[in-house]
C-alpha cells in the first residue's frame, strides 16, 4: 500500500498528516512525528485527494468555519481503542468531558485509565478530537501535542461556540 504525506502549518505549528490514498491514517504534531513516520516506508511527498481534504478543512477549523470533520478516517487500533476514538467524535465542538464520562460512554466505567492510554494513543489529533477530554476536576491533563496546545484547541473552540 502506499502512503502520501503533507505538512500543514497551523496556529499550533506544524501538522503533520498521512493518508493511505483512501482514509487519513495519522496526523501529529511535529514532536511525535518521527514516531508516525517510521510506521508507514516510502511515504510520498505527495499530496492525494485525501490530504487536500484534511487539509482544507483544518484551514476552516483553524479560521472558526468548521465545528466538524468529515474526511474519512482510518481505525487502526485494537478493538477497545477504535471505540474509544469514535466515541471522541461525538464530543461535541466547544464542550469537554472527564475520561471517567468517556468510559461511561463506551458502556466500560470502570476503563477510566485504559482510555487515557487510549487517548494518548490516538494517531489523528484534532479530527478525532481526544483534546476534549479533560480531568475529572477540570485540569488540562495529558495531551500529545502538549498541555499548551491543547488549552489553546479548547480556547479556540469556546471561542467560536
Amino acid at each position: 500500500m502506499e502512503y502520501y504525506y503533507s505538512r500543514f502549518s497551523s496556529p499550533v505549528g506544524a501538522l503533520h498528516l498521512i493518508s493511505n490514498g483512501d482514509k487519513l491514517v495519522a496526523l501529529t504534531f511535529n514532536n511525535s512525528w518521527k514516531e508516525f513516520s517510521a510506521k508507514y516506508p516510502l511515504l510520498k511527498n505527495k499530496k492525494d485527494k485525501i490530504l487536500r481534504q484534511a487539509e482544507l478543512e483544518l484551514s476552516e477549523y483553524f479560521s472558526g468555519k468548521r465545528m466538524s470533520f468529515t474526511v474519512p478516517v482510518d481505525y487502526s487500533g485494537t478493538e477497545f481503542q477504535n471505540k474509544a476514538w469514535k466515541s471522541l467524535q461525538k464530543i461535541p465542538f466547544g464542550k469537554t468531558i472527564s475520561y471517567g464520562e468517556q468510559a461511561a460512554n463506551i458502556s466500560n466505567p470502570k476503563a477510566v485509565r485504559a482510555i487515557g492510554r487510549a487517548n494518548g494513543q490516538n494517531p489523528i489529533c484534532i479530527v478525532i478530537p481526544c483534546h476534549r477530554v479533560i480531568g475529572k476536576d477540570g485540569s488540562l491533563t495529558g495531551f500529545g501535542g502538549g498541555i499548551k496546545i491543547k488549552e489553546f484547541l479548547l480556547n479556540h473552540e469556546s471561542r467560536e461556540v
